[in-house]
């Protein structure tokens, strides 16, 4: 999945979002069908994988730490990429009970929270899965801290494919719910409004000077890059594009390019039948001496005793 990318050279056919999602390789999908009626509320300590929720009918208000409160209604779709804690809630006054999601054991019928029986007064799909890459925390670090988006069909198709799937035993279920988390997680991030979104790559990639010059260091990561070539690719002076870049993705350019081009190094490593002098070319190092030097001092071991393990 992750390899053919990084030796593409044309800037036009690199999309540095799906090459994120790729490198953090999400699998195993589990999801359950919650709901509430009359008063009502959950409270799910903090978590650290990736979770979404979708909302199959109704309303209720959704309230994660460090963000302001939500209102979720029918069609609604919520990512958390690393899931803190958070409160799902109907809309009267409540003391919510909390519930310890590491703990918790998976429910095989849907979850109903405050007055049993009789309709609901929301339905929801909720779920989570996990990031295979030993970068998670990076890449997690350039996408949003929530991901909110409303009334997009394509979404709500599929978390029902999701919810069908997850559901069913049948041949090839691994390998259908890997692909379609890959699509959920794709279609969430561009769905979502990129201008209110924090510091990290969907700011950068909305921004119509920067997105030429990340697309162009996704592109050709061998290239020997330097703040003034893709300073004149953003068509900026070289004080105004490294504040810009720095502000907008949260990271320096070099440095952004840094963590990327050892991002790529692991997963070639651990996945690649590649020696370290071919793995060092692919990602911009003249030599594998000096790439073995800057590996080390990222990673904390050298490429050859990574790749071994990995």
């Amino acid at each position: 999945m992750a390899g053919p990318h990084f030796i593409c050279e044309s800037p036009g056919m690199i999309d540095p979002l799906s090459e994120v999602i790729a490198l953090l390789q999400p699998r195993t999908v589990f999801s359950k069908r919650i709901s509430g009626a009359g008063r009502w509320g959950v409270r799910y300590s903090d978590f650290g994988q990736p979770s979404f929720c979708a909302v199959l009918e109704g309303r209720c208000l959704l309230a994660v730490e460090g963000q302001r409160v939500l209102t979720l209604e029918a069609g609604d779709f919520v990512l958390l990429p690393a899931t803190p804690g958070f409160t799902l809630s109907g809309f009267d006054p409540v003391k919510p009970e909390r519930i310890d999601p590491k703990v918790t054991t998976a429910p095989r019928d849907e979850v109903r929270h405050g007055t049993r029986g009789g309709r609901p007064d929301v339905r929801l799909l909720g779920g989570y899965f996990v990031f295979d890459s030993p970068d998670a925390a990076l890449l997690v670090s350039l996408l949003p801290a929530l991901v909110h988006v409303r009334g997009v069909e394509r979404l709500s198709v599929l978390v029902r494919l999701v919810g069908d799937e997850s559901k069913e035993q049948r041949a090839g279920r691994e390998l259908v719910l890997t692909r379609l988390v890959e699509i959920l997680l794709i279609e969430a991030l561009r769905s979502t409004s990129a201008d209110d979104a924090p510091p990290g790559l969907l700011r950068g990639l909305a921004d119509a000077r920067l997105a030429p010059a990340i697309r162009h260091m996704h592109a050709q990561l061998a290239r020997p890059w330097t703040v003034p070539q893709l300073a004149k690719a953003a068509a900026l002076s070289r004080s105004a594009f490294f504040g810009r870049f720095t502000r907008t993705v949260g990271l320096p350019p070099m440095e952004y390019l840094l963590a990327w081009r050892m991002a790529v190094a692991r997963d070639l490593l651990r996945r690649h039948d590649l020696g370290v002098a071919e793995v060092a070319e692919r990602v911009g190092y003249g030599s594998a001496s000096t790439f073995s030097t800057a590996f080390s001092r990222h990673v904390g071991q050298p490429p050859g005793r990574y790749a071994r393990a990995g």
